[in-house]
């Protein structure tokens, strides 16, 4: 029954109501993918095959009942090491934190899909702290790119978009905090999307403040319409959280974009150098916009590259991870993190005041810029997949991963919802993303926008095969 592992949440629903397959028999070809690709690409940090077979028997008593649970009963869904997980610890790719204690709270995230029926097959990996664009840590070592081993997966969400795309659940949860849900669903050739922040609570909060959102990584557009059904909902324990959405993510999903006004940025007015392969995909997919409907003009946001005051951000919380650790466990950091670790402690108070209002008014000027365009299109990255084990690319002159991705933490400081919709491979068969962002809180215009790509057949690419 290897085929279950290529179908969508979406299309699974559909079948444990239909009687068509069990939520047991899916959950055992997700395991199956899990553990036979494992060896490949070091997509997960545990996977817990005894609990998702017990959960995914309780879902199926449920469907031969019909009395589904939620929305996504019997689904498998992945979740990153960053957040909770009731049951086992979260290490968040670090050798600093302590494996021991009772670990008994799910995130606001993960308790909407337990609350809906998810079947939780494991928990994937991330780099330490999930503070980099690739991911690898001296705790759970390199994750690699199904679609080449010998490159990188993208992070910091990279074990996610990996057991989306080897067909290890069609669910994952990631976190994005400058790119870490769009940078490896590019990377990978999957969907992800990064939300208006607040619109999915997180707890605890991310040591990198309200730059990090948490997201869904799925096979599609729609998958993500209906995850972000689920762990949309409210939850105390996040003060910074939106309230709840009224109309859903769904119900507009089949609107099409006739009449949507796209402006489509090649390179943000020439600041960035983009790979001839990766232009010509994600032109196509713009053109795929343009034919259905959609008013395209080309046009480019009003900023500089804001890259100076998101590393003021960054580091510091980097720093605050940090602070609380004796000099002989620092030393148990990655190196590069340990870096930005010592260069985000020397930022004063006004160099961070300073980096707000770098923030304050980027997002001042994107909201003047939605209100003459609906959404904003450009690569979701320059490049396509590199080297694993290495921050930047090599040769690239780069000194750390936001050199490589000018397009995603923008958008972060900004708050705005963007998604990445796999538009293409280049010469090598590396998948290609394109990058639609929104207005903050036109979350289901980024959805739409990006099914109709999928409807028109431009959007989605081959999976991986993997020896």
């Amino acid at each position: 029954m290897s085929e279950l592992t290529d179908l969508t949440a979406v299309r699974l629903v559909e079948g444990y109501r239909e009687g068509e397959f069990s939520p047991v028999d899916v959950v055992r070809a997700a395991l199956r993918r899990a553990e036979e690709t494992q060896p490949l690409v070091n997509a997960f940090v545990r996977i817990e095959a005894r609990s998702a077979l017990e959960q995914a028997e309780a879902s199926a008593g449920r469907w031969r009942h019909g009395e589904p649970q939620g929305l996504v009963d019997g689904v498998p869904v992945s979740v990153k090491d960053l957040l909770l997980l009731r049951g086992g610890p979260t290490l968040r790719g670090s050798r600093t934190i302590r494996a021991e204690g009772t670990w008994e709270e799910d995130a606001p995230s993960v308790a909407r899909l337990r609350e809906h029926g998810a079947v939780f097959i494991g928990r994937t990996t991330t780099p330490e702290f999930g503070w980099k664009g690739v991911t690898d840590s001296p705790l759970s070592g390199v994750t690699r790119n199904p679609y080449d081993t010998s490159r990188t997966s993208g992070g910091s969400s990279g074990g996610s978009a990996v057991a989306v795309a080897v067909g290890a659940g069609p669910l994952s949860l990631g976190t994005d905090g400058g790119g870490s849900v769009r940078i490896p669903a590019a990377f990978c050739g999957i969907f992800a999307l990064k939300p208006t922040y607040g619109r999915v609570p997180l707890y605890p909060a991310s040591p990198f403040g309200t730059l990090s959102h948490v997201g869904p990584m799925t096979r599609d557009a729609a998958d993500a319409a209906l995850m972000m059904e689920v762990i949309s909902g409210p939850d105390p324990r996040d003060w910074s959280q939106l309230g709840a959405v009224t109309d859903g993510f769904r119900a507009g999903l089949e609107g099409g974009v006739r009449g949507l006004r796209v402006a489509y940025s090649p390179s943000l007015g020439g600041q960035v150098a983009v790979r001839s392969a990766v232009a010509a995909a994600v032109r196509r997919a713009v053109e795929s916009l343009a034919a259905q409907g959609a008013y395209v003009e080309e046009a480019d946001p009003d900023f500089s590259d804001p890259v100076e005051a998101f590393h003021t951000l960054w580091f510091s919380g980097a720093a605050g991870v940090a602070r609380h650790l004796a000099s002989s466990r620092r030393q148990l950091l990655d190196p590069g993190l340990r870096e930005v670790c010592g260069q985000g402690a020397r930022y004063s108070a006004l160099d961070y005041l300073a980096a707000v209002d770098v923030r304050t008014d980027l997002g001042r000027r994107m909201g003047r810029f939605h209100s003459t365009y609906d959404l904003l299109v450009t690569p979701t990255l320059p490049v396509t997949a590199f080297e694993a084990g290495v921050e930047v690319p090599k040769g690239s002159g780069h000194r750390r991963w936001t050199g490589w991705t000018p397009f995603t933490y923008p958008f972060n400081l900004t708050q705005q919802p963007a998604a990445t919709v796999p538009c293409g491979v280049d010469e090598e068969g590396l998948p290609v993303g394109v990058q639609i962002v929104g207005a903050r809180h036109a979350d289901a215009v980024v959805l739409r926008a990006a099914h109709a790509l999928y409807e028109a057949g431009a959007g989605g690419v081959a999976p991986p095969v993997l020896d």
